[in-house]
Order: C-alpha cells, then structure tokens, then sequence
C-alpha cells in the first residue's frame, strides 16, 4: 500500500429536515387542530481514529464526505427520521487542521478517539409546535437547520516509541530491518527509504516497542534539500531519538553535528529529546580507525557513543537493550 501522510477533503453535515404544515382529518373529532410534525436532524461528520491504518491513501480517491439530510416530518405529529452520521476511519496519529494549514482542529492520538467535525443541522418546526392559545390553526412551519461544509487537511504523525535519524547511507534501514520483521528497500546509494517504515521490536515475549526509520536527511534538509523536513512530523511523537552515524566516512562528527543543527531549525523538540548516539558500520572500520571516530564522536555530542553493525548484527542487541530503557523510563 502507497504512504500517503497528508490530504485534504471536503466534508459537509446534512441539512435538517423540514417541518410540515397538517391538520387533523378524524371523523369525529369536531374542531381538528394542527398536527405537522418536526424534521429530523441531519448526519454529522466525524473522524475516528482506529488501529491497523498507517496511511491516508484512501483520501487521495476519496476526497468529498457528505451526510445526508434528515427526514421531513409528516401528520400526525410524526417526527422526520435523524440521518445515519459519516465516520472517517483514519490512522491513529493523525491530526485535523483548518484549510490554512496551521489552525489544529483536533488531534486523534489515541485509539478510539472521535471528533466531530461538521455537526448535522437542526430538523425545522412543524405547525404543531406553533399551536397557542391564540392561535388554534397556525399555517407556519420552518424549514431544516442548513449543516456545515468545509475543506480540512489530514496529517498523519506516526506513532513510535522510537525514531531513527540520520544521513542517508547511514544503516538506519538495514538496522531496522535487522531488528524487526520489517523489511524496507536496502540498497548501497542515497535516498533509499522514501516514506517512513515502521517496525515492532520484540526483545523477549513481554518487552516491545515500536520503531520508525525516516528517510535520511541532508545538509539544508530544513530549508528543503533533498527530501526536506517533511517527514521530521513522524518523530515528534517519539520518546527517545537513535541518532545513527555512518562509521565508515571521514567526518562521523560533523555529521552527527549537521543533523543536530536540522532539528534544530525544524523545532517541534526534536532537539530537546532524549538521543542514544549509535556509530554504526563498525565491521567497515579498523580498530585504529575505530577509536578515532569514537573520539572525536563523543567530544561532539557529549555523551558515550555506542556501536553497531546493522549488517553483521555486532552490537545491536545491546543498542536494542538502551532504546527499551529509554522508553520505559519517560
């Protein structure tokens, strides 16, 4: 299935019903009186957040959500029937926003969770609920409340215990698919993994945790190199950040630097989380070579370094170890 992470669609609530206008016609009841019932409600429109989904595809084709209108009342006093509501199923994670793009409507974190979007109008009186005392045969009935329309946008932040960041070629693919039975496209140029792939990491039969792979960043990601900071949205919601370095080029601090200055710009906090710095591609090293990067990678950022070989699996369970005690403890 394609990965879709954003889309816009146009929903509307449906119309309420319209009261009527109706008198009584019993043989033997003298004088009769009015009896038009009330319309019924219109449909309201709701988004839903449900397990299973990990994409929006289905509102690239689908972009109109309409209810319908509810029922028109009728003699005897008989109410119009309410409307049947929309439920959109969308992934959890997904957030609402107003058609500028920046005015967040709702936030649908949690399984489960509903939000309306487009309340259905109100069905309109008929001419029995005018009766008075004054007025025994009312000939007025309303018309339907009109429902809401509007275009919002969908956008899905992925929920992961733990995100993967790093430069393109740095492993971060190969290590997930080494941990996980994920199995993302691996291949030896740039910009491999396209869209976010999710794995679940099961280190035992009661420890797990879920962790994303997003496609590597460059130098000038926020500004919009490369593949930009579109998919930086899908760590935002991670407790802890594996910050991957590719052991086997010159520079492993300069590189651990620049992406720390794309975060950074990006904001959202992705700077302010707790990072676990993993030198990976170690079996590429010479021990020599090895010690050096450790160094000059620690001095950096400030932190013990540890090491990794996401295509031998050297080193891994232990990083898989650190990244569960880091979700455990937030």
């Amino acid at each position: 299935m394609k990965f879709l992470d954003e889309a816009k669609v146009f929903i509307k609530s449906g119309d309420g019903g319209d009261g009527v206008i109706a008198f009584r016609r019993e043989r033997f009841i003298e004088f009769g009186g009015p009896d038009g019932g009330n319309g019924g409600r219109g449909g309201h429109v709701y988004a839903e957040a449900v397990d299973g989904l990990n994409t929006l595809i289905d509102y690239r084709y689908a972009q109109h959500f309409k209810a319908r209108k509810g029922g028109n009342g009728a003699g005897s006093d008989r109410t119009g029937a309410g409307a049947d509501d929309v439920i959109m199923k969308v992934p959890v994670g997904t957030q609402i926003l107003d058609e500028d793009r920046e005015t967040l409507i709702a936030d649908l974190d949690e399984p489960g969770k509903r939000f309306m979007l487009a309340q259905g109008g109100d069905g309109g009186f008929g001419n029995a609920n005018f009766k008075s005392s004054t007025n025994r045969a009312p000939r007025r009935a309303d018309k339907g409340w009109p429902g809401e329309e509007k275009w919002v946008w969908l956008r899905l932040k992925l929920i992961a215990d733990a995100g993967l960041v790093g430069l393109p070629n740095a492993g971060k693919s190969t290590l997930l698919a080494a941990s996980s039975a994920a199995r993302p496209k691996i291949a030896d140029y740039p910009f491999t993994t396209l869209h976010p792939q999710l794995g679940v990491v099961r280190l035992n039969a009661t420890e797990e945790f879920v962790l994303a792979d997003i496609p590597g960043l460059i130098e000038g990601a926020s500004e919009g190199a490369g593949l930009g900071t579109r998919f930086l949205g899908h760590v935002e919601r991670c407790r802890v950040l594996l910050h991957l370095i590719d052991g086997s080029q010159g520079d492993p601090a300069g590189a651990y630097r620049m992406i720390r200055n794309e975060l950074a710009e990006y904001g959202g906090g992705l700077d302010e989380k707790p990072e676990i710095v993993v030198l990976n591609k170690v079996d590429a090293m010479t021990p020599q070579g090895k010690a050096s990067r450790v160094k000059a990678l620690e001095k950096a950022c400030g932190t013990k370094v540890m090491l990794a070989a996401g295509a031998t699996g050297e080193g891994v369970p232990a990083v898989l170890r650190a990244i569960m005690d880091r979700v455990r403890a937030k």
